[in-house]
């Protein structure tokens, strides 16, 4: 029997000793059963007691305070399965109390936590490096806390759930300010906006855009203006919403005016057959909304501060006020009032006066003072015929019109300045009637919530002044002497002469 036992244990392998029990004090290492956990440090009573560390079979471990068994105490926990490692206060295993928690992803967390979530008062930069310093709920941004964005955007003030909602205030990194709010990461409710071109937005905002926003510009008055000609006129422009109203809750948005002449012109409205444009001062047309095409034409306000026949004058004469829209006003007054020809060609009219802006008020902008200016250098006149066929007959090349009487002027003593040249230069200090267009341009910069308002026109019919005196007409073959091509848009034929 004895001989078959030997037998029998042999046959089975030697015998393997029972697990060592745990260290009572002291210093020591244990390897548990499962061979999982592997600790190593001060023990008290049989139990993990002091400063020790725990090391796990899949690479995770602890290192810190360890009470009567328990993890607990400061410390430091590492996660092998997400590569974070979190560093200070332990309760039972777990994290509790402040400490720092490092992202293998990247990024950290410093503050207050909660059966290892964050939770309370907490600074967390993530791995795009935004910084969040407030409240937390649930490892997320719960309440009230700051948030510096990676494109430099500010927020201050609610959170839920790591949104912002409720009331807070977004300082951009263009400069533009909303303070109002929020619902689902976005403006909805009442709030206010400062954008950084300059215009404000005070209103109801609905999944971050304004409820009340213009959404077009008009210009107020009749579908034709009549103006007379050389007399100022107001532009009166509305911001209206897509139901039609006007957008009171918008302000400063930037409007620049300019005007047009209509390319060919209706022979009724119009008392200049066409103007011969150098090549240097060739335009594109313009498309309008009145079924013709337009080309460039020079416009000042005084208001808006634009280089004009009015803002051209220097001293005392830069003073002197032109008279109200509904005045007559002649050539040979306005000559008076203006710079010579030469001077008002040498500092030269643009087209498009650049600069002719106006910031709009509660939803209403108005240009006042608005003056059509002379042709600009490179425009020349050409006197109508009765019928464009008839042209080479009926004058003598050279030759002044037989139905357009030139103005009167008085001449400097001594008959100093040849009557050719006084009468053009009168003619240079107003528009020749006729059919133009005015146009309100939104160049808001940069344009508000990436939306620009679509162009505003509005037809303009320049007349003739009640004086009788109409401008003088450059001959035709002064003008055909220049060169350039032909834009024909200037033609009030003479009435038939009774037979």
């Amino acid at each position: 029997m004895a001989a078959a036992g030997e037998g029998t244990q042999s046959s089975h392998g030697p015998r393997r000793d029972p697990p060592r029990r745990p260290p009572r004090d002291g210093y020591g290492v244990y390897v548990y059963p499962n061979s999982f956990f592997r600790y190593e440090g001060e023990w008290k009573g049989g139990k993990k007691h002091g400063h020790g560390k725990l090391l796990f079979k899949d690479g995770s471990y602890y290192e810190g305070a360890f009470v009567d068994g328990e993890i607990t105490g400061e410390g430091r926990r590492h996660w092998a399965w997400s590569g974070d490692t979190f560093s200070g206060q332990f309760v039972l295993g777990e994290p509790q109390g402040r400490g720092v928690i490092e992202y293998k992803a990247g990024g950290c967390y410093e503050g207050e936590v909660s059966h290892g979530m964050r939770e309370g008062l907490g600074f967390l930069v993530d791995r795009d490096g935004q910084v969040y310093q407030g409240s937390f709920h649930g490892n997320r941004r719960h309440g009230p806390g700051q948030m510096l964005f990676k494109n430099g955007d500010k927020y201050d003030g609610d959170w839920v759930r790591d949104q912002r909602q409720g009331h807070g205030v977004l300082r951009c990194a263009d400069g533009s300010t909303y303070e109002g709010q929020w619902h689902s990461d976005v403006f909805s409710g009442l709030g206010s906006m400062a954008h950084c071109s300059g215009l404000t937005y005070s209103g109801l905002w609905i999944n971050g855009h304004p409820v009340e926003q213009a959404t077009k510009m008009v210009i107020m008055g009749p579908e034709v203006m009549e103006v007379a000609q050389g007399c100022p006129f107001s532009v009166h422009i509305q911001l209206l919403q897509d139901q039609g109203e006007i957008a009171q809750s918008e302000s400063g948005r930037v409007l620049r005016i300019s005007a047009a002449v209509r390319y060919v012109q209706l022979p009724a409205y119009s008392e200049v057959s066409f103007f011969q444009v150098d090549r240097d001062n060739q335009e594109t047309l313009i498309q309008t909304p009145f079924g013709f095409e337009c080309i460039p034409y020079p416009v000042s306000s005084s208001e808006a501060g634009v280089l004009g026949p009015r803002a051209a004058r220097g001293g005392a004469e830069a003073d002197v006020p032109l008279p109200g829209g509904d005045q007559e006003l002649d050539s040979d007054a306005l000559h008076g009032q203006e710079d010579t020809l030469g001077d008002q060609l040498a500092r030269g009219y643009p087209p498009c006066c650049p600069g002719a802006c106006q910031r709009v008020e509660q939803g209403r902008a108005t240009f006042t003072d608005v003056l059509l200016g002379p042709p600009p250098p490179g425009y020349h006149p050409f006197l109508f015929l009765d019928s464009l066929h008839k042209k080479a007959g009926s004058r003598s090349r050279g030759g002044p019109h037989p139905r357009v009487a030139p103005p009167t002027a008085q001449e400097p003593p001594g008959g100093s300045r040849p009557e050719g040249r006084a009468t053009e230069e009168r003619a240079a200090t107003a528009a020749y009637p006729g059919e133009y267009v005015v146009m309100i341009r939104d160049v808001t910069t940069p344009p508000f919530l990436g939306r620009t308002l679509p162009t505003a026109f509005k037809h303009l019919r320049l007349v003739a002044n009640s004086s009788g005196q109409r401008p003088h007409i450059l001959e035709e073959g002064g003008a055909e002497a220049s060169g350039g091509w032909q834009a024909i848009y200037s033609c009030t034929p003479e009435l038939p002469v009774p037979q």
